[in-house]
C-alpha cells in the first residue's frame, strides 16, 4: 500500500458551508506565521457570494497555502494558481506538485527527530529540491512560531516542555501532504513575483484574487521579522487591484495608512475581529469592491491553540465564533 493510500481521508469530499472555524480542516503542512486558517469561513462566504464558480482563483502571496488548498478540496474554483517568491516555501509546493509527495511523506515518517539530528540535517547543503523541501518543513516545524526568515530561533521549551517535538507530528504532516496530491490537478504553482502574476491575469474577467501581502504598510515591522520577502510596494499593489477585471478580496493589518489607501482607490473596508496565536484580540482589515456579504460581530482565531497529532482538524479553545446566516 502506498503512502497516499495509507493517508486518504474522508475530508477529501466536497464540504458544506461552514458555521465556524472548528469546521476548517487543517490542510497545510506548514505552521505558517500570519496564516489564514481563521479566515477560511469568511473566504468561503465570499466565494459563495459570487454569481458563479470562478474559473480561476489566484493567490499571489500563497505562503502556507490554506486558502488555495481549501478552494481546491472544496471545489470553490475550477483552477487555483498559487504564487510564492520564497524559495524555501516554493521548494515544498514544487516537490508536492511534481509527483514527489510520497517521497516527502516517507522522509518525514522515517526521520528520528532530536535536537542533534535536526541540527545536523539543517546544516547539510541540500542535494536536491526535495531535500530542500524536507529541510524547509523541518525548519518550519522546529523554529519559534514556524518562522523561516533568517535569524529565527529553534524551539527549546515548547508546549508542556516538549521542546523541539512540540510541533513535530510526522503522521499528520505526511497525511496532509499526500492528501494535497489528490487535488494537485486543480492547482498550479508558480515560484515567482506576485506583481508579475497579478499583471498576467489582470484582464481575465473569469479570475478572482485572494490577496494577503506581508503586513508592512505604515512602517509595520512584524512582516519584516516573519518573512524573507517582506518589502513590497503597497501603493503599487492597490493600483494593480484597481485595474483587475475580476473580483478580489484583500486582507491587511487594520492601520490608518491602509485605510487611506483603500479610500483613495475607492475600495470598501471591513474590520474583522480575530485572536492571534498569543491570544491577543485585534482587528484585521478586509478590502474589496463590495463587502456587503460580510456580517458584523464575532471573533475568529488565527490558528488553533492546541493540536491533536492524529487529527487533521483544529482543536479550538477560548474562541468565540461568528454565526452564519
Amino acid at each position: 500500500m502506498s503512502v497516499s493510500q495509507t493517508f486518504l481521508l474522508p475530508d477529501f469530499a466536497e464540504c458544506e458551508k461552514p458555521v465556524n472555524v472548528s469546521s476548517v480542516p487543517q490542510r497545510s503542512p506548514f505552521r505558517y506565521p500570519g496564516g489564514k486558517t481563521w479566515l477560511v469561513p469568511l473566504f468561503r462566504r465570499w466565494m459563495f457570494s459570487l454569481q458563479r464558480t470562478p474559473k480561476i482563483l489566484v493567490e499571489p502571496f500563497a505562503g502556507g497555502g490554506i486558502i488555495s488548498l481549501t478552494a481546491a478540496f472544496e471545489l470553490l474554483a475550477d483552477k487555483i494558481v498559487m504564487v510564492e517568491l520564497d524559495k524555501q516555501i516554493a521548494a515544498v509546493w514544487e516537490t508536492i506538485f511534481t509527483g514527489e509527495a510520497n517521497w516527502l511523506a516517507k522522509r518525514l515518517l522515517t526521520f528520528e527527530l532530536t535536537p542533534e539530528s535536526a541540527k545536523a540535517e539543517l546544516e547539510k547543503p541540500p542535494r536536491s529540491r526535495r531535500d530542500f523541501a524536507f529541510q524547509t518543513i523541518l525548519r518550519n516545524r522546529t523554529a519559534h512560531g514556524g518562522i523561516l526568515a533568517e535569524g529565527a530561533g529553534v524551539l527549546k521549551h515548547g508546549e508542556n516542555g516538549k521542546g523541539i517535538l512540540s510541533r513535530w507530528y510526522p503522521q499528520t504532516i505526511a497525511k496532509r501532504i499526500t492528501n494535497i496530491e489528490l487535488v494537485a490537478n486543480r492547482l498550479d504553482f508558480i515560484h515567482g513575483d506576485a506583481f508579475d502574476v497579478l499583471a498576467r491575469f489582470q484582464e481575465d474577467r473569469d479570475a478572482v484574487f485572494f490577496i494577503d501581502p506581508p503586513y508592512t504598510a505604515g512602517g509595520k515591522r512584524a512582516g519584516s521579522r516573519l518573512y524573507t520577502h517582506s518589502v513590497i510596494d503597497h501603493e503599487k499593489l492597490f493600483s494593480i487591484c484597481e485595474k483587475l477585471k475580476g473580483d478580489f478580496l484583500m486582507t491587511y493589518d487594520n492601520a490608518e495608512e491602509v485605510q487611506a489607501l483603500a479610500e483613495r482607490y475607492g475600495f470598501q473596508t471591513k474590520p474583522v475581529a480575530m485572536k492571534n496565536t498569543h491570544h491577543a484580540e485585534m482587528n484585521e482589515l478586509l478590502i474589496g469592491r463590495d463587502l456587503s456579504w460580510v456580517e458584523d460581530g464575532g471573533l475568529f482565531c488565527e490558528e488553533p491553540t492546541s493540536y491533536n497529532a492524529t487529527s487533521s482538524k483544529p482543536q479550538p479553545k477560548d474562541c468565540a465564533t461568528k454565526k452564519q446566516k
